[in-house]
């Protein structure tokens, strides 16, 4: 005796070796032995072999139409076997009975099982339905493959343009468009980048790097909301804030809008100097918590790439409080009495109006200001001669007072775009300019640091140790500027951590209570948010940086260039602010000036290969050490 039975939801068969009432010892054409459960058992027969009839079922399951059987069926449960009789209409062969039992099974949308063997035919509304996702499922299915062939054919599908470059960077890896990528990406052996650039998707990696950092980090898009501008600071209705005498200036480059800090210098009778620097002072419009801190703790920094910025706050806004020339502006002032002999005497924190004179432009001051003319007293007269003078002699005495000296042999570089050629400036670090501004905003960070903490008024403070750099509520030492403590507090139009100081220092200066008491949680949330977003922007920032000096290499035809060994494989280029890896100068002492050959620039992975060429010097004490 033979048998059909189920086991794992497949319909197999076998002879019986024995049996009880229970249960059957079957073995199975492939010579394996089962033991089988009596409800399991479908159908039993005599002949012919259980291998003859599960081919002759095969054939004959294919040959049967579903709709047919279900229309055949009714409404009612049934058993296989009782529908095989109404079907062929005669007692049904075992090949018979097991290809009607195989139909039914591989057509769940007609037959709901209802037990072993047993069905009932689906609803006509259901089955409706069912038939319809089935056509959806297949028509998804006809266009993910027509998808992947076009794209692995290197053609760009029409649905792709509005994707790019999302799909990407942030997929839906539900989608029909993505599955048919993954398929194309894997069928071709490409990476789903490579093959997009080959459909032509990427006419522009400038674009497409742009695009998937805004994509991340904008991904509402860089314009402002419609937000109520604060009412104007101007000269025919200034706030009620004492105006100060002074006359002071500013030192950007020609592109600054957000121009942050200003400088005036006194000259008093008994040979002392007053020295103001004046910060430009968003806190006294932007409330806490109002919509307009809302857009700039959102995006807590302007973020600075070659040839473009994407501003903190909205222009407008920026235009209010920006230290604009010609100007009364409202601003926090710093002013420090200084002896004779470059000491300083005394400070005074005051919330005022400020006249801003002048807004001096690096582009046409450097020619005037610089290392040059300080050593020549007799040279021509320019704007502001004798305050920057005295100022740069000044800031030396500062300077010195932090124990800290400016490599006088680093390099600063400026990148100016005009359409699509690149020009990369040097310019030495520590010029007079630089020099003057960032020792004074140093000494500004510095003692209003110390005030909010002489104070117990909870501020935001950069630290650095072991040269490692964090931001900190604590008043921790910054090793790198050998000061006590570094509260970020002279760019409140460009970084919200200056922002959240100013209100504090305002509430000071007033005499009123801070805005974020001790212990709070907003400060703490601002430090862990900042830091990841200017960590974010700075590293967007370098990346467009190399981007645009592999498109100078390309630009200016260079295959060849200088590099100084730093350590082992680290190399820094000698014309351009590029520090790479060249495994081919392993070995070579550092210190060391290599030539290498550049090759296979990559501008989508911004990518390049340094080959080792020869070296060109190396250091005094390490030339005994070379074979």
């Amino acid at each position: 005796m033979h048998l059909i039975f189920e086991e794992d939801g497949h319909f197999k068969a076998g002879s019986i070796l024995s049996e009880t009432d229970a249960t059957a010892q079957v073995e199975t054409a492939s010579g394996k032995r089962s033991k089988i459960k009596a409800a399991n058992i479908l159908l039993r027969f005599a002949a012919p072999a259980p291998a003859e009839v599960m081919a002759e079922a095969e054939t004959l399951s294919g040959e049967l139409d579903a709709d047919f059987l279900w229309e055949a069926a009714g409404t009612d449960e049934f058993g296989f076997e009782q529908l095989a009789q109404e079907y062929y209409g005669h007692a049904p062969r075992p090949a018979e009975s097991v290809a009607l039992l195989q139909k039914l099974h591989a057509a769940p949308i007609y037959f709901h099982k209802k037990g072993r063997g047993r069905y009932r035919p689906a609803p006509a509304e259901t089955l409706a339905a069912a038939k319809a996702g089935l056509e959806k499922k297949r028509l998804a299915a006809e266009r993910q493959a027509r998808l992947a062939a076009e794209l692995a054919a290197g053609r760009l599908p029409a649905e792709y343009v509005s994707l790019i470059p999302r799909i990407l960077i942030a997929p839906d890896k539900n989608t029909l468009e993505y599955k048919a990528l993954e398929d194309a990406a894997t069928a071709t052996g490409l990476s789903q980048l490579r093959l997009i650039e080959r459909c032509g998707a990427i006419p522009s990696t400038l674009d497409f790097h742009l695009a998937t950092f805004l994509l991340e980090y904008f991904p509402r898009g860089t314009g402002f909301a419609e937000i109520a501008e604060p009412a104007a600071f101007n000269p025919s209705d200034p706030p009620d804030l004492p105006k100060s005498s002074v006359r002071a200036f500013s030192m950007d480059d020609e592109a600054t809008t957000e121009i942050d800090d200003a400088l005036s210098v006194e000259w008093r009778g008994d040979g002392s100097v007053r020295v103001g620097i004046h910060i430009a002072a968003p806190a006294l419009g932007i409330a806490p918590g109002s919509q307009l801190d809302r857009t700039a703790r959102e995006r807590l920094s302007t973020v600075y790439y070659p040839g473009d910025k994407i501003t903190m706050l909205p222009e407008a806004l920026i235009h209010h409080y920006t230290l604009g020339e010609a100007h009364d502006c409202p601003a926090l002032s710093l002013y420090l009495d200084v002896a004779p002999d470059l000491r300083v005497l005394g400070t005074e924190t005051r919330v005022e109006m400020v006249h801003i004179a002048d807004n001096l432009r690096h582009e046409t001051l450097e020619a005037q200001f610089n290392a040059e003319t300080l050593g020549n007293p007799a040279g021509a007269d320019y704007p502001y001669r004798r305050e920057l003078t005295w100022l740069w002699d000044f800031a030396a005495v500062l300077e010195a007072g932090r124990g800290k000296t400016d490599a006088a042999d680093r390099v600063d570089y400026s990148f100016k775009l005009d359409g699509e050629r690149i020009d990369i400036v040097p310019r030495k670090r520590g010029s007079p300019i630089d020099k003057v501004v960032s020792e004074l905003m140093i000494f500004a960070n510095t003692h209003w640091g110390g005030w909010l903490a002489e104070k117990r008024v909870p501020g935001i403070y950069r630290a650095q140790a072991n040269g490692k750099t964090r931001m900190t509520t604590a008043p921790d030492p910054h090793q790198g500027l050998g000061v006590d403590q570094y509260a970020w507090s002279t760019s409140p139009l460009r970084r919200y951590v200056d922002l959240v100081n100013q209100r504090q220092l305002i509430a000071l200066a007033q005499q009123s209570d801070p805005v974020y008491p001790p212990r709070s949680e907003q400060l703490f949330s601002v430090v862990r948010e900042f830091e990841l977003a200017y960590d974010a922007y700075n590293d967007f920032q370098r990346r467009l940086e190399r981007y645009w000096m592999l498109r100078w290499l390309l630009q200016e035809n260079v295959s060849e260039v200088t590099a100084s060994v730093i350590r082992e494989d680290l190399v820094r280029f000698d014309s351009l602010p590029m520090v790479t890896r060249a495994p081919s100068v392993a070995g070579i002492a550092p210190g060391s000036k290599v030539r290498l050959a550049i090759s296979d620039i990559d501008l989508l992975d911004i990518s390049f290969h340094a080959e080792y060429r020869e070296t060109l010097d190396t250091p005094p004490d390490s030339a005994a050490a070379l074979p």
